[in-house]
């Protein structure tokens, strides 16, 4: 049986849910896992180790995941999944706003975390092998904006803007669907790659807000990522034409 050589961070306070995790990951056969119960241990850890996927939980004892989370994000890409008591909309969406990729809410099946971590790399995977097999060049282009999938990077005229793994998935699906309509619920599903439930259009909006301040010269009036009232989202690149 193949052991898989994804390294996993897990940052948690209740020593139980790292062990239990730990198990869970193993008879999944991950093999590179690191646990630690601070934020500063995390950091730390960020700082000299590279990872694929970071599971974050927010309540810390000496500082705030959601602010851990922009200083993770400051020196990685990788995935990061928020573990947390709290489930309202708000903490959701504030979590998305900062860069986190997903979101479970304690008390969760180790199951269904190791479902969310597997998602998650499985996708990262499928972006790396895009260039190799769909492009020629190792970029999407319209334009003055452009796309470098390997790197996680937007190109907006002469700015580089780096991404997130979720800010990643939306462009390539926009980019590859120009000038069309989607709704909200037809987004979630096609990048998120799972059934829409209750509230994940508010799931979609923050991410493409997100965007959109990367993208548009005036993310409060946008024109390359339009909102049709009552209809859905539609990618209307700057200069029309075939992407190259």
């Amino acid at each position: 049986m193949l052991l898989k050589e994804e390294k996993i961070l897990l940052v948690d306070d209740e020593e139980g849910i790292l062990t239990l995790l730990e198990i869970t990951l193993k008879k999944e056969r991950y093999q590179f896992i690191t646990t630690c119960t601070t934020g500063q241990e995390a950091l730390s850890l960020v700082k000299n180790q590279v990872y694929d996927v970071i599971l974050l939980d927010i309540m810390l004892p000496d500082i705030n995941g959601l602010e851990l989370c922009k200083q993770i994000r400051s020196l990685t890409h990788a995935p990061i999944i928020f573990v947390t008591a709290c489930s309202s909309d708000f903490d959701k969406l504030t979590g998305f706003g900062i860069g986190g990729d997903d979101y479970i809410t304690k008390p969760f099946n180790p199951l269904e975390v190791v479902a969310r971590i597997h998602s998650l790399l499985r996708r990262q995977h499928l972006l790396r092998s895009l260039p190799a097999e769909k492009i020629e060049k190792k970029e999407l282009r319209f334009g003055p904006i452009a796309l470098l999938p390997d790197d996680a990077i937007l190109v907006v005229g002469e700015h580089r803007l780096e991404c997130t793994a979720k800010e990643l998935d939306l462009l390539l699906f926009f980019f590859r669907n120009p000038n069309r309509i989607f709704t909200s619920s037809q987004i979630y599903e096609l990048v998120w790659k799972e059934p829409p439930q209750y509230g994940d259009e508010k799931t979609v909006a923050m991410h493409i807000s997100k965007i959109r301040k990367k993208l548009e010269s005036n993310p409060k009036s946008p024109e390359v990522i339009i909102n049709l009232k009552g209809i859905g989202y539609k990618f209307v690149p700057p200069v029309q034409g075939e992407l190259r």
